[in-house]
């Protein structure tokens, strides 16, 4: 399933935070420069390495879905954008002392791998805690939110109108569980 810049401005909706951004994303023409002015390329790109760890592998387009988000999501609270920018560089460089690359130069599995190492995957998400909580809190937490509040991720995991997303009735009605017994 292929995931775009509306799915990201959808996921921002969700967040409240869609307003800052909703018409720079809608813009394709204008997109690209408004949407990494606030998010450094290194940090672009290795979240965008964990995001296709922790996202189902039927998800493509990750790398604009990412982008558009992550630029919406921080454009007006420095601080959230100051502890992703902060998590993403620490996780970075634990991959390049533990692997002697970053982590954007190793493979899906040894990120996945990277991560559980770190506890990633049982931390509690902690803003203020050590490497993990934070990584938890500002990269894994974020993604996932994005993803799944998004109509494509809703949609591929059944949750086909997230909150925030306008869908009407009858995308209620659509959705049928099967019945097991």
């Amino acid at each position: 399933m292929d995931l775009t810049r509306r799915d990201a401005l959808a996921a921002l909706a969700a967040t409240g935070g869609a307003a800052a951004v909703g018409g720079t994303l809608l813009d394709d023409a204008s997109a690209p420069e408004a949407t990494t002015a606030a998010v450094p390329a290194d940090a672009l790109a290795t979240l965008t390495a964990v995001a296709e760890v922790v996202y189902p592998d039927a998800a493509t387009g990750v790398d604009d879905f990412v982008e558009a988000y992550v630029a919406g999501r921080i454009a007006d609270d420095a601080d959230h954008r100051s502890g992703v920018v902060d998590a993403v560089a620490e996780l970075d460089a634990t991959a390049r002392d533990w692997f002697d690359a970053p982590l954007t130069d190793l493979d899906p599995p040894t990120r996945d791998q990277l991560l559980r190492d770190l506890g990633v995957d049982v931390a509690d998400p902690d803003p203020d805690g050590n490497l993990s909580t934070r990584v938890r809190f500002y990269v894994v937490n974020e993604l996932l939110y994005a993803f799944y509040a998004s109509p494509t991720g809703g949609r591929l995991v059944g949750v086909e109108n997230p909150v925030g997303y306008p869908g009407g009735t009858e995308s209620y009605r659509r959705a049928r569980m099967e019945d097991d017994g």
